[in-house]
């Protein structure tokens, strides 16, 4: 069944509505594109996840060199932070499980499965399903992976609770419409956090300085609305600079129009 003319509109809507917000207003932007997915497809939780590829994979590693950087969940529960690490660290040691290599497998296109199409009926039975989603109160995920560059990309998921029914194919459609005509937006999000385009990710405070430099704000602006000295501003601008391999702000913005290094560059 093709999209209702509804969904197209808000689906443009919210195309619309991206493109209207400040470059720094990374995370407000994201939880904005994530809770219109949720309520486009009746999904009650969503997880953004930054990955980079390791420079020199080992030959045996069935991660081929993809790790997990990032992490935000749109509604965090008591036990999804203590879950999630424990997903993240078995793909850190490179033991993960279906789920994860039927993605990596595929990493460098786009798509959006279902949690079906990545695992066998077994999985299901295991513990990977009940530790990382029944323990979490979902029953079923829509996995979007959106690539950046041959060292990074980011993969979302959207979730139901066992009080609802599965996703369909329709929501899936939804779905890739909503987030293929924005890669843009995604290149932002992950310059943002330096993740998979500079050496090394932004810490938060550092992406509260870079919110202000690509705001327009000076170095004593920045530091008041941080409440830092300007000697410790100035510092953290260096290292942003120092960390995204440029040497002016004007160089740092090109970044962002799309005429400086969006490249290949993969991370150590």
């Amino acid at each position: 069944m093709p999209i209702t003319p509804m969904s197209l509109g808000r689906i443009y809507m919210l195309w619309d509505n991206l493109a209207d917000y400040d470059v720094g207003d990374i995370h407000v932007s994201r939880r904005f594109l994530l809770e219109t997915v949720c309520s486009l497809i009746g999904a009650q939780n969503a997880d953004w996840i930054g990955c980079v590829r390791l420079s020199s994979p080992q030959s045996r590693d069935p991660m081929k060199g993809w790790r997990p950087r990032t992490l935000f969940t749109l509604t965090p529960y008591d036990n999804t932070s203590a879950a999630i690490d424990a997903a993240f660290e078995e793909m850190d040691k490179g033991e993960p499980n279906i789920t994860t290599t039927r993605n990596v497998e595929l990493a460098g296109t786009f798509r959006v499965l279902s949690l079906k199409e990545l695992a066998t009926p077994e999985w299901f039975e295991g513990p990977s399903y009940k530790n990382y989603y029944k323990a979490l109160d979902r029953q079923d995920s829509l996995w979007a992976g959106i690539p950046i560059n041959a060292g990074a990309e980011i993969q979302i998921g959207f979730h139901r609770s066992f009080a609802s029914k599965p996703f369909t194919t329709d929501d899936q459609e939804i779905v890739s419409h909503a987030l293929r005509g924005i890669r843009w937006f995604f290149k932002h999000q992950m310059l943002g956090e330096g993740v998979g385009v500079a050496s090394a990710p932004l810490t938060p405070v550092e992406q509260q300085v870079l919110q202000g430099l690509l705001l327009g704000l000076t170095e004593k602006q920045i530091a008041e609305q941080n409440n830092q000295s300007p000697h410790t501003t100035h510092d953290h601008v260096k290292r942003i600079f120092r960390k995204y391999g440029v040497s002016s702000r004007s160089a740092l913005m090109a970044l962002w129009l799309g005429k400086g290094l969006i490249s290949n560059h993969t991370p150590p």
